[in-house]
C-alpha cells in the first residue's frame, strides 16, 4: 500500500507539473496575442495621425494654392480690364479728335454764322461729346466692376466647391482607412481565436493522454503486483503443504504411540481382571477343577488379547489411512479456497480498474464538452462583437458623411443667398476664361 500511495503521489505531481507548464504556456500565448492587439492598435492610431497630418497639409496647400489662383485670377481680370479701358479711352480720343475736326470743318464752311457763335457751338459740342464719353467710360467701369465682382464671386464658389470635394475625399479616405484597420483587427482576432482554440485542444489532449498513461501504468503495476501476490500465496501454501507432508510421519508415530499406550493400558486392565476372575474361580470351585479352570481362563485371556491386538493393528491402519485422506482433503480444500480467494481478488481488481477507467473516460468527455462549449461561446461573442463594431463603424460613416454634406450644403446655400443679395444671378453656369484656375 505504501508503494501504491507513493506511486499515486508521484503521478499527481506529474499531473500538477504538466498543468502548471500548460498554464504558463497559455499565459505566454495570451500575452503574445495581447501585445499583438496593442501593437495593431498603436499602429492604427499612428496611421490615422499620419493621415490626419497629411490631410491637414494637403488642405493647407490647397488653400494656399486656391488663394494664389484667386489672386492670379483677379489680377488677370484687372489686367484685361485695364487693357480694355486703355483701348476704350484711346478709341474715345480718336473719336473725339475726329468729331472735333469734323465740327471745325463744318463751322469753317458755314460763313453765315458769327465767329463767336461758332465758338460757342464748338465748345458746347465738345462739352456734349466729353460728357457722353465720360458717361460711356463710367458705364464701362461699372460693367467692368460688376464683371470683376461677379467672376470673383463665382471663382470663390468654385473654390468652395473644390474645398468641399477635398473634404469629402478626406473624410472618405479616413473612414476607409478606419474600416480597413477594423477589418484587419477582426481578421487578427479571428486568427487569435483559432490559434487559442488549437492550443486549448492540444493542451487538453496532452493532459488527458498523460492521465490515461499514468492510469494504465498504475493498473499494470497493480496487476503485476496482484499476480506476484498470487504466486507468493500459492508458493506459501505449497511450502505449508510440503511441511505438513514432512510432519505427517511424526504425527502418525505419535498417534500410533498413543493407540499403543491405550492398547497396553487395556491389556493391563484385562490382566488385572483375569487375575481377579482366576482368584474368584479358584475360591469357588473344587481344587480338582482348578487345572481345567485355569486352562479355560488362560485360553480366554489369550483369545481376548489376540482380539485386542487385532483391533490395535486395525486401528493403526485405519488411523493412518484416515489421516492421509484427511490431509489430502484439507490441502485440496485449502488450495480450492486460495484459488477462489485469489480469483475474487483479481475480479475485484479488474472491476475497480474498469470503474476507474470508465470514470476517467467520462471525465475526459466532460472536459472535452466543456471546452467545446467555451470555444463555441467565445467565438459567438467574438462574431457578435465584430458585427456590432462594423455596424457602429457604418453608422459613424453615415452620420459623419451626412453631417459633412449638410454643412457643405448650408455653406453653399448661405453663399448663394448672399450672392443674390449682392445682385448676382446664378453663378453655377458662369463661364470662366480658359486658363486653369484650379
Amino acid at each position: 500500500m505504501s508503494g501504491y500511495k507513493r506511486m499515486r503521489r508521484q503521478h499527481q505531481k506529474q499531473l500538477i507539473a504538466l498543468e502548471n507548464k500548460l498554464k504558463a504556456e497559455m499565459d505566454e500565448h495570451r500575452l503574445k496575442l495581447q501585445k499583438e492587439v496593442e501593437t495593431h492598435a498603436n499602429n492604427s492610431s499612428i496611421e490615422l495621425e499620419k493621415l490626419a497630418k497629411k490631410q491637414v497639409a494637403v488642405t493647407e496647400k490647397e488653400a494656399k494654392a486656391a488663394a494664389a489662383d484667386e489672386k492670379k485670377f483677379q489680377q488677370q481680370i484687372l489686367a484685361q480690364q485695364k487693357k480694355d479701358l486703355t483701348t476704350f479711352l484711346d478709341s474715345q480720343k480718336k473719336q473725339y479728335k475726329i468729331c472735333k475736326e469734323k465740327i471745325k470743318e463744318e463751322m469753317s464752311e458755314d460763313h453765315s454764322t458769327p465767329k463767336k457763335e461758332k465758338q460757342e457751338r464748338i465748345s458746347k459740342h465738345k462739352e456734349n461729346l466729353q460728357h457722353t464719353q465720360a458717361e460711356e467710360e463710367a458705364h464701362l467701369l461699372t460693367q467692368q466692376r460688376l464683371y470683376y465682382d461677379k467672376n470673383c464671386r463665382c471663382f470663390k464658389r468654385k473654390i468652395m466647391t473644390k474645398r468641399h470635394e477635398v473634404e469629402q475625399q478626406n473624410i472618405r479616405e479616413e473612414l476607409n482607412k478606419k474600416r480597413t484597420q477594423k477589418e484587419m483587427e477582426h481578421a487578427m482576432l479571428i486568427r487569435h481565436d483559432e490559434s487559442t482554440r488549437e492550443l486549448e485542444y492540444r493542451q487538453l489532449h496532452t493532459l488527458q493522454k498523460l492521465r490515461m498513461d499514468l492510469i494504465r501504468l498504475q493498473h499494470q503495476t497493480e496487476l503485476e503486483n496482484q499476480l506476484e501476490y498470487n504466486k507468493r500465496r500459492e508458493r506459501e501454501l505449497h511450502r505449508k503443504h510440503v511441511m505438513e507432508l514432512r510432519q505427517q510421519p511424526k504425527n502418525l508415530k505419535a498417534m500410533e504411540m498413543q493407540i499403543k499406550k491405550q492398547f497396553q493400558d487395556t491389556c493391563k486392565v484385562q490382566t488385572k481382571q483375569y487375575k481377579a476372575l482366576k482368584n474368584h474361580q479358584l475360591e469357588v470351585t473344587p481344587k480338582n477343577e482348578h487345572k481345567t479352570i485355569l486352562k479355560t481362563l488362560k485360553d480366554e485371556q489369550t483369545r481376548k488379547l489376540a482380539i485386542l491386538a487385532e483391533q490395535y493393528e486395525q486401528s493403526i491402519n485405519e488411523m493412518m489411512a484416515s489421516q492421509a485422506l484427511r490431509l489430502d482433503e484439507a490441502q485440496e480444500a485449502e488450495c480450492q479456497a486460495l484459488r477462489l480467494q485469489l480469483q475474487q481478488e483479481m475480479e475485484l481488481l479488474n472491476a475497480y480498474q474498469s470503474k476507474i477507467k470508465m470514470q476517467t473516460e467520462a471525465q475526459h468527455e466532460r472536459e472535452l464538452q466543456k471546452l467545446e462549449q467555451r470555444v463555441s461561446l467565445r467565438r459567438a461573442h467574438l462574431e457578435q462583437k465584430i458585427e456590432e463594431e462594423l455596424a457602429a463603424l457604418q453608422k459613424e460613416r453615415s452620420e459623419r458623411i451626412k453631417f459633412l454634406l449638410e454643412r457643405q450644403e448650408r455653406e453653399i446655400e448661405t453663399f448663394d443667398m448672399e450672392s443674390l443679395r449682392m445682385g448676382f444671378g446664378n453663378l453655377v453656369t458662369l463661364d470662366f476664361p480658359k486658363e486653369d484656375y484650379r
